[in-house]
């Protein structure tokens, strides 16, 4: 077994995290007709229409231990943060760009608190980042080398500043509905640049789900739709949600999450086959779950039976293959 399979393994292992998806959509888009991102702009062309301003970003109830102990109360034993979504404010204090919590009205880093707490629970804490990038112009139809700049520099800031991060979930890349193909910002540019930085550190990506071709592990966005197809034994993740939407939005807080049975059936399908499991959180623009979210998690924990360790590479197991020559981090 060599060094990117037992991470692997050991990741796989931990079967059941959670996606924590807080942002500045929480704020942009808790009403309304747009649900968690201004897609158009990006599927379709479209002009933007709803920049972000930095200053109204203000979670003055941030509580990253409130999230922390809802995971935990599930059984989650790992967890991603969206420290950039796709409209492009990061939630730490970046020196690339403006559009960060250094320039809001709310300067708290985000990413410390949370791992901070996370770490605390003894919850493995890992991060999202997204490619694509709608105030910086990143996407299908931009990614110069400039672009390119902010991009490696906001990848490096979180993975050296802020200690071991044992995965980093890419997406809005070389998506058909946006983000950066291939060809424009090659994977294995990407790729190299993680592992230079933290070798252990597992690079996924989102929406690569018919190979190792991409990512380290195969990931699924179920909620979108993706499901497994074939025979299947690993290594995989899938996420989901018990809202509507993946961020917060008014309605959440009257409305039911979807009961825990539910998430626990989803469960069932995916561990067998060595997928493990992403359930949602998301806090609200003053940075608390509200408590119907957190009394469904306290519920799955209660139903929940999370499989044997695997001790050795079940047979059918994906092997990623090596990284192609020519690719190198310092290409970006």
């Amino acid at each position: 077994m060599n060094r990117l399979e037992e991470n692997q393994l050991n990741f796989i292992n931990m079967r059941l995290g959670t996606f924590i998806h807080f942002n500045s959509a929480a704020v942009q888009f808790s009403s309304g007709e747009i649900i968690d991102w201004e897609f158009d702009h990006e599927n379709h062309g479209a002009p933007r229409q709803f920049p972000f301003s930095e200053k109204d970003w203000n979670p003055a109830g941030l509580d990253c231990r409130q999230w922390a102990l809802a995971a935990k109360s599930a059984g989650c034993r790992f967890a991603a943060l969206t420290t950039k979504h796709h409209e492009g404010f990061a939630l730490w204090p970046s020196a690339y760009g403006t559009h960060s919590v250094k320039y809001a009205t709310g300067k708290r880093d985000v990413v410390a608190g949370y791992l901070e707490a996370f770490r605390e629970e003894g919850i493995a804490a890992g991060l999202y980042f997204s490619i694509m990038d709608l105030t910086a112009g990143i996407g299908k139809g931009s990614c110069t080398q400039e672009q390119k700049k902010l991009v490696r520099g906001q990848i490096t800031e979180l993975l050296s500043n802020y200690g071991e991060i044992p995965f980093l979930i890419v997406d809005g890349w070389n998506a058909p509905w946006g983000g950066p193909s291939y060809e424009m910002l090659p994977f294995e540019e990407l790729d190299g640049l993680v592992k230079s930085l933290q070798p252990d550190c597992l690079f996924m990506n989102i929406g690569c789900d018919t190979g190792l071709s991409g990512t380290d592990v195969v990931f699924y966005e179920n909620a979108a739709g993706q499901e497994v197809e074939g025979d299947f034994h690993g290594p995989g993740v899938s996420c989901n949600k018990l809202t509507k939407t993946w961020f917060w939005r008014k309605e959440d807080r009257e409305t039911p999450p979807s009961p825990a049975a539910w998430a626990v059936s989803k469960m069932g399908q995916y561990f067998p086959m060595n997928i493990n499991f992403m359930l949602n959180l998301s806090p609200n623009p003053s940075g608390r779950l509200e408590e119907n979210l957190v009394q469904e998690f306290a519920r799955i924990g209660k139903l929940v039976s999370l499989p044997e360790p695997l001790a050795k590479l079940p047979e059918g197991w994906l092997i990623r293959e090596p990284r192609r020559p020519g690719h190198e981090a310092d290409g970006i």
